[in-house]
């Protein structure tokens, strides 16, 4: 039997086992997992992109969309 990885836990550093029966993984508990969810909601986390991606994204050359 092979031994399950273990990964540290993203928000304390815990180590955690990498099996299916751990619901919170890669957490190594739901507050660990909710700290986490509120750091990306307050913007704490981002993904970086280019300062025009957004202007790329919404530019005026792309054609109306009909419906």
């Amino acid at each position: 039997m092979t031994k399950p990885m273990i990964v540290d836990c993203p928000t304390c550093g815990t180590a955690v086992e990498w099996v299916a029966g751990n619901t919170f993984r890669p957490f190594c508990s739901d507050r660990c997992k909710l700290i986490d969810l509120g750091a990306w909601a307050s913007e704490e986390h981002k993904i970086p992109v280019s300062p025009d991606a957004e202007d790329d994204l919404f530019s005026d050359d792309l054609s109306p969309r009909i419906h």
